[in-house]
């Protein structure tokens, strides 16, 4: 499977809508609006391109010609500014296919070449064991667990930290 990752753009703005009110949100933050509308794709566009390159690299997944996915990895503030966040999100119908943790491996080589940091944390919920494993295939190492961090569909999960070190 050929998987790239392209720059988000207005031309695909209509997939961006698409792929995140498909997504599974099990797994995922609140904060991804729901349903996500022409507005809620309106306010991400200008935010990347505000940001990208500069303090953040956010990408559409691409697999065999068909986005499935967005990712990104945003540089934190303040004392935490040589580290970045990856986050990331896959259209259930592509898991299981390696779509991820190459995904993964592309947007880390990226995010250390264009942003002045020095480390990418991954936060897992506990029980999204496949998230776990895209990480673990990419080096990141596991540093810990933060007890009863998530509150999420009436759900309480410990939230496993890992980091790639550039």
């Amino acid at each position: 499977m050929n998987v790239k990752l392209v720059k988000w753009a207005q031309e695909i703005k209509p997939e961006l809508v698409r792929i995140c009110n498909d997504v599974d949100r099990s797994w995922l933050s609140d904060r991804l609006p729901c349903p996500y509308t022409e507005e809620s794709a309106d306010w991400w566009l200008g935010m990347v391109s505000e940001h990208d390159g500069k303090d953040g690299v956010f990408r559409a997944i691409v697999a065999d010609g068909k986005i499935v996915g967005n990712i990104s990895v945003e540089q934190k503030s303040d004392v935490y500014c040589k580290d970045g966040e990856i986050g990331y999100l896959l259209l259930t119908d592509c898991w299981s296919k390696g779509i991820m943790t190459e995904a993964v491996r592309q947007i880390c080589a990226v995010a250390f070449s264009e942003l002045d940091i020095i480390r990418i944390t991954g936060l897992v919920y506990a029980p999204n064991v496949a998230s776990q494993r895209v990480l673990e295939k990419n080096s990141f190492t596991w540093e810990g667990i933060q007890k009863k961090a998530v509150y999420k569909n009436g759900q309480i999960y410990d939230l496993f930290l890992y980091a790639k070190l550039k």
